[in-house]
């Protein structure tokens, strides 16, 4: 790996760490891992749908997002 690659790798979170996320509405449409972790070792990305109380579910694990004001 290039130390560019490794610096990238670097900054980025590790996916599916925590369960609950909060959320804003620039991070919509929101989706699972968010765009700031790494994939390699996740599951793949999907769109995770909030419902009327800005509260939405992963499919994959389970995490759980609420959008802020």
């Amino acid at each position: 790996m290039s130390k560019a690659n490794s610096s990238v790798q670097a900054d980025l979170k590790t996916p599916n760490a925590e369960n609950h996320y909060e959320v804003m509405k620039a991070d919509l449409p929101l989706r699972c891992p968010l765009p700031d972790s790494s994939l390699w070792n996740s599951h793949p990305r999907v769109f995770v749908p909030l419902g009327a109380n800005g509260e939405g579910k992963c499919p994959y694990c389970g995490a759980e997002y609420h959008l802020q004001d």
